[in-house]
């Protein structure tokens, strides 16, 4: 979504490097630039000049640092400024004394509340709660059966009753105090524009529900249009935060620099992709980081810790640096990391990456066909690739729907990798390698949703001189 912000961000510092001092005159001219920048990225003019004034204060009034050149310096200056625009920090979520915590999803009809209502769930899930979806969205045709299918996915169970939506509400709350759930996640209707009659209804629904928590689902890619809406949204309902969906789409991003600034509400969680994980606490921090190209190391971090259990990346480890690593192994780790996401959206997290391999085009279908190659081949080729002989590549080739130029290529790549980790010395044999051996971890135990009237849920590393890169991504 920043793409072309950072760009633009990043031309303006390069050109700041080659200075050796910043004079008031650079000063004025980075700030034109920015503006344009900003503009140019949809961002609300007052937000604009906001941003502008913050920077320019603090630039007049900091104390430069010896060790910081003027590139630099800007980029610490804009980076505070970016984060402030964004909220400061992110929101911490407080919990009812008397369960259970309500938390009232309101928005425009398409802004993804039912979707992200149960992303929300599963969020609350994570985070050792046992939260409850009410669905009163009695408006929309399957409103409810999405709901209720997206809380099978998440693992949360969803209560619902025809009627009037804002009893339906009410009886929901009523379900989850029964049930001792002590989150209550209410979906109510979405509108196709600021419709006074179901405003009028989600009113009724908090006055009838009295919310701890009221977010506005806020669709990033409408621009300017997604501040409109808040502002209108918090005259109705007094909003408490709002949800960011979208923000992997390829709109310019003005939203998301924009609703902390005008609305005055902070963004307290954000969507970045279609899948139920692909939901977290917004951090403007980490936004600004990854707007100025600096990467997101802390969310990276996250997002691998909620997927590999500390015994298995140890055993893996272990198998590396023994020269032990199996085709096998290799396709364990490459559905791993795709846990974590779309490997665009990682190539972005991480500090120092060229522009060019940020903005480069990943072909998932790519991965998918090394994944195919793998799996067509028997366990005693993925053991020992050694055995794999033009006969067996063709058979290989054709169970997995490629050329046989593409088994080549990658027996040959996994071959390279094995020899250099041979040859790197004081590896092989060492105790640091043969103490990840061990039972392999268990996964996380899934949990069961609640019974009643709702519907059932059903260390260290050393690290290769030359990567190891996959057919079609080199």
């Amino acid at each position: 979504m920043f793409e072309s912000l950072s760009e633009r961000f990043e031309g303006i510092f390069d050109r700041l490097r080659s200075k050796g001092t910043l004079r008031e005159s650079d000063v004025d001219e980075v700030l034109r630039e920015i503006r344009l920048a900003l503009l140019e990225a949809d961002v609300n003019f007052v937000v604009v000049k906001s941003i502008l004034a913050r920077i320019r204060e603090a630039a007049i009034g900091a104390r430069v640092h010896e060790a910081l050149n003027p590139a630099q310096q800007v980029i610490k200056l804009v980076n505070e400024a970016l984060v402030e625009a964004l909220g400061g920090e992110s929101v911490r979520i407080q919990y009812a004394s008397r369960p259970p915590t309500v938390v009232l999803m309101a928005g425009l009809q398409g802004s993804g509340k039912t979707t992200n209502s149960a992303k929300l769930a599963r969020w609350f899930r994570q985070q050792g709660r046992n939260p409850l979806l009410v669905g009163a969205d009695l408006q929309r045709p399957a409103a409810v059966e999405q709901l209720r299918t997206m809380g099978e996915r998440v693992g949360v169970p969803v209560f619902s009753q025809p009627g009037d939506p804002v009893e339906t509400a009410r009886a929901g709350v009523d379900e989850a105090r029964r049930l001792g759930r002590d989150v209550c996640i209410v979906d109510t209707a979405g509108r196709l524009a600021i419709d006074a009659e179901l405003m009028d209804q989600v009113r009724r629904i908090s006055q009838a529900t009295s919310p701890d928590y009221t977010f506005l689902v806020v669709d990033a890619m409408t621009g300017q249009d997604a501040v409109t809406v808040a502002e209108s949204f918090d005259a109705a309902l007094a909003l408490d935060g709002v949800i960011l969906t979208k923000l992997d789409g390829d709109a310019r991003g003005g939203a998301a620099l924009s609703v902390k600034e005008v609305v005055g509400k902070p963004i307290a969680f954000a969507s970045t992709g279609e899948k139920v994980e692909d939901f977290d606490l917004f951090h403007p921090d980490r936004l600004a980081s990854r707007i100025l190209g600096m990467g997101d190391v802390l969310t990276l971090i996250e997002k691998a810790e909620q997927v590999y259990e500390k015994e298995e990346a140890e055993q893996t480890a272990a198998k590396l640096l023994e020269g032990k690593f199996t085709l096998d192994d290799f396709l364990e780790q490459l559905q791993q990391v795709r846990k974590m996401g779309p490997l665009q959206n990682l190539m972005g997290m991480m500090p120092g990456m060229p522009k060019e391999m940020r903005n480069a085009e990943i072909d998932e279908g790519q991965v998918n066909r090394v994944e195919a190659i793998i799996r067509s081949m028997t366990r005693d080729e993925r053991v020992d690739p050694t055995i794999i002989d033009g006969s067996r590549r063709l058979r290989i080739a054709n169970g997995s729907g490629t050329q046989t130029s593409d088994v080549s290529q990658l027996l040959k790549q996994f071959r390279e990798m094995q020899k250099l980790m041979k040859r790197m010395p004081g590896i092989s044999g060492t105790k640091s390698a043969r103490s990840g051996r061990g039972k392999k971890g268990k996964g996380k135990k899934g949990r069961k949703g609640g019974g009643g009237r709702v519907t059932p849920a059903g260390t260290g590393r050393t690290t290769p001189k030359q990567p190891f890169t996959l057919p079609g991504l080199d």
